[in-house]
């Protein structure tokens, strides 16, 4: 939620979170409040309240469901709505954590498919670490960049559901498309197990997971060194992954 929000510019204020079960495990639900205690220290907002509800018939033992919602501000003359991007733009892709909460349901059939090998080590980690990796929050390093460079900033692009194939692009104006380097979409380990036990196609992979890539800056040509470093200063990892072209035809994003 704080990263969605984060795209705009917007500063996270507050967090409610939504609880329900049908029966109430003190422990499980202390755990959960607490983790999301955890992020919300973590993205610089307040958690002012929520809801518990106990609905016994609607959820078997041990399971729970869970909901949130974040609001955040801007200064409406400092929103970042994309109306800035212009071809040559360039594409700061930012390191993410994991799958960050994205394409579980093609985890899981494949982590099934595959006997389910918690302890297997995956790039240094066990695979049910690399898998359960918590999303990284960008919101306090990336609002630190925009005090400091937001006129170099043109749009960013929080990796969600969609992938790189399907987010960037809606921050770009009709008329201009997306010109994405595979060759610089470097697989993490956990994303390379996944592809690989699952054969999953290079296309699905892009329309599925961030691929290592959380967040996207859209930045001219002439920021890219100076954000570069800016980035290098609050320890984010990245990488120039494409830039911005003038669209041809339907298909506004070619990843080649």
């Amino acid at each position: 939620c704080v990263n969605d929000v984060l795209v705009q510019g917007a500063e996270p204020l507050f967090f409610l979170d939504y609880f329900a079960t049908g029966k109430l495990d003190v422990d499980t639900a202390a755990a959960v409040v607490g983790g999301i205690a955890e992020g919300c220290t973590e993205s610089g907002c307040a958690l002012i309240g929520g809801e518990t509800a106990e609905m016994p018939d609607m959820y078997p033992p041990g399971e729970y469901d869970l909901a949130g919602f974040c609001v955040a501000a801007v200064e409406k003359s400092e929103i970042l709505d994309g109306a800035k991007v212009r071809e040559g733009d360039v594409l700061i892709g930012i390191a993410s954590s994991g799958p960050h909460s994205n394409g579980y349901s093609l985890v899981r059939r494949i982590y099934d498919r595959a006997g389910r090998p918690a302890e297997l080590e995956i790039g240094g980690v066990r695979l049910v670490d690399a898998l359960m990796a918590p999303t990284r929050l960008y919101v306090k390093p990336i609002l630190s960049l925009l005090r400091a460079h937001g006129a170099a900033i043109h749009a960013m692009a929080h990796i969600t559901g969609g992938g790189l194939t399907e987010n960037i692009i809606r921050v770009v104006p009709d008329g201009l498309g997306l010109d994405i380097q595979a060759s610089a979409i470097v697989l993490p380990p956990v994303f390379d197990w996944l592809q690989r036990e699952g054969a999953v196609a290079d296309a699905e992979m892009w329309r599925t997971f961030n691929c290592g890539v959380g967040f996207v800056l859209v930045v001219p040509q002439d920021a890219v060194a100076t954000l570069g470093a800016a980035l290098d200063a609050q320890g984010l990892a990245h990488r120039t992954i494409g830039q911005v072209v003038a669209a041809s035809g339907e298909e506004r994003v070619r990843i080649g």
